[in-house]
């Protein structure tokens, strides 16, 4: 299998923009000059036909097609994920199919992250003999909307198979889509009418763009703002009035559809664009003639009507003209700024955590800015394993983990449907388990910006139970997803087995001591759902249904090193993101060394940066064998800082991972798929856990290594090398989210030569 791969990631910063520019120009592409040194990824393979299947993804650049020595080829494309704006004034969206021969050189600019597949074929393999010609002009690529679906599909297909499939598949899906060439692809550039069709179609995928207008929209399209309104005129209106209509009319079907039922009307209008509700109300009513609690309310035939299984699964009795509307969490206003920082305090509660997923649309819970230092407080997910102990007395917790059969506080628990349809589980498919604080806000933090996570305090949380209150307790669950799950040699297999701990003080330091333990039985939630593992998170353990195990681990003392788990700003990938996996952004990176005294370094990627803290751990190792730590509430206290890249020095300059500082060492975060939700393979789960190998995670904590040593220390190469050989520890983070880690650990001392020594 003739596989070739590169990525710019292992490359300094200053060698990066040649490396990227050599990589494409083996598959005839180029990039242009730009103020900072593009950053990709790109998968080659050659078919035993002599197809070139080329996957690219990256970061926002501009990319042009380059003379090749064989000038009878031609290429097809297609955009898997973001836009490409190309030469001719058009804009290829995702899943939309690009045509050109191989004599043509069509600039192409990427606004923001992308992945491209390309198929290069030569017109000497008589399968694509029917191939159309194109009108000779070498500033433009084709664009033909005609055949899309089913050739964007096919394309798509072979992208996903590239990597693993063997020449005999790969030849099956070539054959195939070259038969449906020639009858599919015909006639020449899109006329007018395409062209209305595809502003129409890319009004629909920005509806929920706030503040979106007619010159924001025409400049990320490509086409002129008069282009786009003539196009218009065929409808009779303006581009604000076919904006705004179409945006009353989606938030119109969200309002009377069941799995929506539990959002608030001024979250369905902030979903569609309309953040101030009051103007939304206003502008729902002059289309629809009432208001859109009433609109609701009459869809569903009764202002107090259930779904027809008899229960109100996280359904909300819709409101009548006359009652208040309530909003979508707003930003909370920072106080009266003083003249240094100002310290804020943010509870958990169903207002302020996000369960399971990030996004960047998300709002935020508060506001801050640089230098001022928050107060945060987090559930864990594992509290309702032993809801007595962990959440009872608790208001906040109590809130948040509220389950009944007639309503759930917080429906949404991970990144999958809220009808779950997938597996039945509940609203978000546990696609994502974490308990997330935030997001945080802070007003300086801009695309390309550092963000300096200080830890300044930790705490356990205390409970509130009748008969523990101000004692602390967490739970280990050895789960399904743990690395001994089908590697067992006793007892029940397989089993998941949850031990609940005390956090205790033992001397001078807090340890943690094993309370009970009990094997999961199966599990009915509030809505009548059996969960025979432990497949959705909060779900609420009936201790009448389990065995309790005493004594367990007697006389053993656990050091405790209470760290969280997850600490994530939004990635500028569009969507909800599953929390498991960690990724470039940060996100669930499960290393215990994010301990009080150290400061997590993230880049960010969109305005706010919009920080999430969760998954409090109060002891963990490395490798979090069993799936979990001992997942405990803990309330933390952060100072945050911006740093602006233009002024930050080297390491941050250059940063696009997450990265660790404590007084005695740096640490470069490693991960299987450094970009997880831009992974060049795509974003199925089975490539996920072909992909989740040590390997590749070994591979990229060295890469990032020996690129901090020769970007922030001026090493060479070679020193560098050297340097990670011997000095330099690598160790496992975790096995268990997905995207597995590896951490490197850089002394500082190293570069401090103490007084009185030399070179020998």
């Amino acid at each position: 299998m003739n596989v070739e791969r590169f990525s710019t990631e292992p490359y300094p910063l200053d060698r990066r923009r040649a490396a990227w520019d050599a990589a494409l120009r083996r598959v005839g592409l180029g990039v242009e000059p730009e103020a900072e040194p593009p950053s990709g990824r790109l998968v080659r393979r050659t078919t035993p036909h002599g197809t070139d299947l080329v996957l690219i993804a990256g970061a926002p650049q501009r990319l042009v097609r380059t003379l090749e020595p064989d000038a009878d080829r031609l290429w097809l494309g297609v955009c898997l994920e973001g836009a490409l704006g190309l030469s001719a004034g058009e804009t290829a969206r995702e899943r939309e199919l690009l045509y050109w021969p191989a004599a043509s050189g069509p600039l192409c600019a990427a606004p923001g992250l992308f992945r491209l597949v390309l198929v290069g074929v030569s017109r000497a393999d008589t399968r694509w003999a029917g191939l159309p010609d194109v009108e000779d002009d070498s500033r433009s690529v084709v664009v033909r909307p005609g055949p899309q679906p089913v050739l964007s599909g096919l394309l798509a297909t072979m992208a996903e198979a590239m990597e693993a499939a063997d020449d005999s598949v790969l030849n099956t899906l070539e054959s195939t889509l070259a038969e449906i060439m020639s009858p599919l692809l015909g006639g020449g550039v899109a006329a007018r009418a395409a062209l209305r069709r595809r502003i129409l179609r890319a009004v629909e995928r920005r509806l929920d763009t706030p503040h979106l207008n007619l010159a924001r929209f025409a400049a990320a399209e490509g086409v002129s703002a008069r282009a786009v309104q003539k196009l218009l005129e065929d409808e009779g209106r303006t581009f604000s009035q076919h904006l705004r209509s179409r945006r009353l009319e989606r938030a119109a079907e969200a309002l009377v559809d069941p799995a929506q039922a539990a959002l608030a009307v001024g979250e369905v209008g902030f979903r569609w664009g309309f953040p101030d509700p009051a103007h939304f109300s206003r502008a729902f009513r002059q289309h629809y003639g009432m208001t859109p609690s009433t609109y609701r309310a009459q869809a569903q035939g009764a202002a107090h009507g259930v779904p027809q299984d008899g229960r109100n699964r996280g359904y909300a009795p819709p409101r009548l003209d006359g009652e208040a509307v309530p909003a979508a969490p707003a930003p909370r206003p920072s106080p009266a700024r003083a003249a240094g920082p100002v310290h804020h305090h943010l509870r958990a509660t169903p207002e302020t955590v996000h369960w399971g997923y990030f996004s960047r649309a998300l709002p935020p819970a508060l506001t801050v800015r640089s230098g001022d230092t928050v107060t945060v407080e987090t559930l864990t997910q594992h509290a309702s394993d032993d809801p007595v102990r962990m959440i009872a007395g608790d208001p906040d917790a109590e809130a948040v983990f509220r389950w009944t059969a007639q309503d759930k506080a917080i429906d949404r628990r991970g990144a999958g449907p809220l009808d779950a349809t997938i597996h039945g589980r509940g609203a978000g498919e546990g696609f994502g388990v974490h308990i997330l604080t935030g997001p945080i806000a802070i007003e300086e933090a801009a695309p390309g910006d550092v963000l300096e996570v200080e830890i300044l305090d930790i705490a356990p949380r205390p409970s509130q139970g009748p008969g523990f209150a101000g004692r602390s307790f967490g739970s280990n669950a050895a789960t399904w997803w743990g690395r001994h799950y089908h590697d067992l040699i006793t007892g029940v297999k397989p089993r998941e087995v949850v031990t609940i701990y005390e956090i205790c003080t033992c001397g001078n330091a807090l340890c943690a001591h094993a309370a009970y333990s009990f094997r999961w039985t199966p599990q009915r939630d509030p809505f009548g759902v059996l969960h025979p593992t432990m497949d959705y998170p909060g779900v609420p353990v009936d201790h009448a249904t389990i065995e309790k195990q005493d004594g367990v681990m007697r006389d053993l003392h656990i050091p405790v090193r209470p760290h969280f788990g997850t600490i994530g700003v939004a990635s500028d990938h569009p969507g909800l993101l599953d929390s498991v996996p960690p990724s470039a952004f940060g996100g669930n990176i499960d290393n215990w060394r994010l301990a009080a005294g150290t400061r997590l370094f993230l880049p960010v990627s969109v305005a706010g940066a919009l920080l999430s803290i969760g998954d409090p751990h109060a002891a963990q190792g490395d490798g979090e064998v069993n799936g979990t730590a001992i997942e405990c509430s803990l309330t933390g206290t952060f100072r945050l800082r911006v740093h602006a890249r233009e002024h930050a020095d080297a390491r941050l300059r250059d940063l696009t991972y997450p990265l660790i500082e404590t007084t005695e060492s740096w640490i470069v975060q490693g991960f299987s798929q450094p970009d997880y939700f831009a992974g060049i393979g795509g974003g199925t789960q089975s490539e996920a856990d072909r992909r989740a190998l040590l390997d590749n995670a070994m591979a990229d904590a060295f890469h990032k290594a020996r690129r901090l040593l020769m970007t922030a220390h001026g090493l060479s190469e070679d020193e560098a090398i050297s340097l990670l050989s011997v000095a330099v520890d690598f160790g496992v983070t975790q096995v268990v989210d997905g995207n597995w880690g590896v951490h490197a650990i850089i002394p500082k001392s190293i570069f401090a030569r103490p007084e009185g020594t030399g070179a020998a």
